[in-house]
């Protein structure tokens, strides 16, 4: 019996070296990223299963054995931490609680984080998108016609390292015809094909020899033919445009390369002065170099080129759970599943569209609140001195015992 009192001294002194444990990890995941806090959680210990009976004076009594403490871990799953700006191309932070991306290990094996803090791995002629502990991220591949698959994989950035030229389908012309002097002008613009990065195309206008304020329109090129209908371009007395509004030509490069391009030509005046161009704009675009791959606020890995193209690669998972509070905490900042999590579902999945769950060129900090742990200590450190005392009061008073049976 006597030595059965040091049990709550020891157990207090075990749990609340725990609780101690678990504060010094917190303290020093203070700068980690998508860390989840955790707090020591106290129970007590019963020494035997309560039992009842009467007191000499007939009360019914209960006396529970409780014979000291024991301690556990909580981890706060759907606790949220700051969102940092880092201005990294492939770093995203979660802005829901219950939201983690999907990642897998080199046997396929999925786990989950909320550290977004991602990175690129060549292996094997590819490049990966992987975690900080350098498990693969998965996503929704993304086809050519920009449509993402329904299942996730591995992502891979497999982008080229040169786009395609855009077609020219429509050029805008806003540019003066010299109301006098001149018997022609000019306007070159470039028209881009699917496998050439441009040929020049003139726009001609001859002035017509019978009426005023009348040119008849054509085109030309040096690398082709540029063909189209007969027109006559005709401006009012004050310089305005009054017809056409619009032309059709088609272009045939000697690459063999055909544009039917449609040319604005609203914009077209006829003032005194020279056959100035104000602006040419169209939607065509040349072949261009990839620039950089960067995750963008809908969580797509995007390719994006020196032209100012942008092609879709992938789009991250992130999945949510009906109770994510059970889920089990690996090595790291990694979390698997277990049959008390519930149902999962794509908080983010490819056919979400929307900037609500995540924030691009961000991760998420530690939750940590250096405050409340630097209290915990402090109510840590004296429960640990009080189970002290009491030990050595315990123990005092056994030496006592022996020394009187001695």
């Amino acid at each position: 019996m006597a030595l059965a009192s040091f049990t709550p001294s020891v157990t207090g002194l075990s749990a609340q070296s725990q609780a101690l444990s678990t504060v010094s990890t917190n303290i020093a995941n203070i700068s980690t990223v998508g860390y989840r806090s955790v707090e020591t959680m106290f129970q007590t210990l019963l020494g035997h299963t309560p039992s009842a009976g009467n007191t000499r004076v007939g009360n019914a009594s209960s006396r529970v054995g409780i014979n000291g403490v024991t301690a556990y871990d909580r981890t706060l799953i759907s606790q949220q931490g700051n969102v940092t700006p880092t201005g990294g191309n492939y770093d995203v932070a979660l802005d829901v609680n219950n939201g983690f991306f999907m990642v897998e290990d080199s046997a396929g094996n999925i786990f989950y984080t909320r550290a977004g803090n991602f990175n690129t791995r060549a292996q094997d002629g590819k490049i990966y998108l992987v975690a900080n502990n350098g498990y693969y991220v998965d996503g929704f591949k993304a086809s050519s016609d920009g449509v993402f698959a329904s299942n996730p994989s591995q992502i891979i950035i497999d982008a080229p390292d040169v786009s395609p030229s855009v077609p020219t389908t429509r050029v805008s012309i806003a540019a003066n015809v010299p109301a006098s002097g001149v018997d022609y002008a000019n306007y070159a613009f470039q028209v881009y094909g699917a496998n050439n990065d441009g040929n020049v195309v003139n726009l001609v206008l001859h002035k017509d020899e019978t009426t005023n304020n009348v040119w008849n329109l054509s085109f030309s090129m040096t690398n082709g033919t540029a063909v189209s209908a007969p027109v006559q371009v005709v401006f009012d007395s004050n310089g305005t445009l009054l017809s056409p509004k619009e032309v059709s030509v088609t272009v045939t490069a000697d690459d063999g390369d055909v544009n039917n391009v449609t040319v604005n030509l609203s914009e077209m005046t006829q003032y005194a002065g020279d056959d100035a161009i104000i602006n040419i704009s169209q939607d065509g675009k040349p072949s261009s170099s990839l620039q950089r791959t960067y995750i963008n606020s809908y969580g797509v890995l995007v390719a994006e080129y020196a032209n100012g193209e942008t092609s879709d690669i992938a789009k991250l998972a992130v999945v949510g759970f009906e109770a994510p509070e059970n889920l089990i905490q690996q090595n790291g900042t990694m979390f698997e599943t277990s049959n008390d999590v519930g149902q999962s579902y794509y908080v983010l999945g490819p056919d979400t569209t929307t900037t609500a769950v995540l924030t691009s060129q961000a991760v998420e900090s530690s939750p940590v609140n250096v405050e409340q742990e630097f209290s915990n200590l402090i109510i840590i450190q004296r429960a640990y001195s009080l189970n002290t005392t009491s030990f050595t009061t315990n123990n005092e008073m056994l030496q006592t015992a022996v020394d009187i049976l001695s």
